[in-house]
This record gives structure tokens, sequence and C-alpha cells, in this order.
């Protein structure tokens, strides 16, 4: 199995990416290592063409074939905000805890009914010629809590509460991995990656 370029600055994601892929013993290769630096700009309307465009530019500037997820939270009760801008919520050098904050505050009003959102996680694997291989979305269903709670995870994990779960307050931020691994949007996403590795050679 060659290496597998990740088309992503977050450490926690590439963790993730580790955690998920382990078993193909794949080396894995962060954009961060590049020969030159890959600039993106995400203005896609939708999940599934940003992780396209990402793994594209990545692979076009390493020769290898790439792979890019792009991830959000949709809310219900805010039209689906904050969507594929969620990494970019509030503001451009907003921490994690800037943009939980600012999602509580807009859902302040919200009742705990009108408080259902999903996660969502497009995947897209090209080769090094930068033709789409495979490309994989998966969602996780749950509700977004009052308050922050748990330390683990990152983004909106810390108010994203799965359902159905086995506890109907436990956050993301709260699951270990594996438990986490097992209902997020990415850890489906990522099964379904590793599969498709399995069944084929990547060139």
């Amino acid at each position: 199995m060659p290496e597998l370029w990740v088309a992503t600055g977050n450490a926690k994601k590439r963790v993730e990416l580790e955690r998920l892929l382990q078993p193909l013993g794949i080396s894995l290769r962060l954009q961060s290592e590049a020969p030159q630096a890959v600039e993106v700009v995400e203005d896609c309307p939708d999940f599934a063409g940003n992780a396209a465009k990402k793994a594209r530019a990545l692979a076009a500037v390493v020769g290898a074939p790439a792979v890019a997820d792009d991830s959000g939270l949709c809310v219900d009760a805010l039209g689906g905000r904050p969507g594929v801008l969620s990494a970019r919520y509030a503001g451009p050098d907003a921490s994690d805890a800037d943009r939980v904050a600012k999602l509580l505050a807009e859902l302040r009003d919200t009742p705990d009914a009108a408080r259902t959102a999903r996660f969502v996680c497009s995947v897209c694997l090209v080769g090094s010629d930068g033709r789409i291989c495979a490309a994989f979305e998966e969602t996780c269903e749950g509700v977004i809590g009052i308050r922050p709670s748990g330390a683990g995870g990152f983004g909106y994990d810390p108010v994203f509460v799965a359902q159905p779960h086995v506890s109907t307050t436990t956050t993301f931020a709260e699951l270990t991995a594996e438990q986490k691994d097992a209902i997020s949007h990415r850890g489906k996403a990522l099964r379904r990656l590793r599969s498709w590795l399995q069944a084929h050679d990547l060139t």
C-alpha cells in the first residue's frame, strides 16, 4: 500500500484517520509536508465539492494519491447553518470555543425539540492524476445540547449529542475514541474508504 496524502492541517483529524485506517498499514502524510503550499478556497456549495477540490489540489502538488474530507454541522433550526461554513462560522481566527459559543447564542431561545442537527462528512479519494477514485458521504443525526460538556474530540463535539445513543445526554466530547468512531459521520465514511482501499490498488 503506497503513501496516502491527507489534505488537512488539522492534527486531530489526522489522528482519527490513522486510527481508522491503521489496519491497512498505510503511511499518512499531511499536506504541511508537501514541497509547496497548497492553497484551496473552499467555495463549493456542498461538502462533496469541497472535499474533491481539496484532494485534487494536494494531488497536483505531490503527484501522488490524496484524500480529503469536508465535514460540518447542519442545524435544522438555523436553516442548515453553519453547514459548509462550520470551520469559519465565527470568523477566520475563531477557536472551537468561539464557534460553539456563537452556535449556542443563536439557539438560545430554541426549544429542546427543535434543536435537531446532523454532522456530515464527505470523503474524496483521488489518484495521482486527480481523477476521483472513490467518494463517500455519511451523516450522524443528533441534537444540540444547552451547554458544552466533555473535553474530548474537537469542533462542535462538546454540544453534539448523537441520537439514538446509550445516553441521551452524552456529547461526542464525552465519548471514548472507539465509541465515537462507531457512530460518527467521519467514522462511517472512513470505514467505507477503508473497505474500498482493501479491495482496490491505489496508484
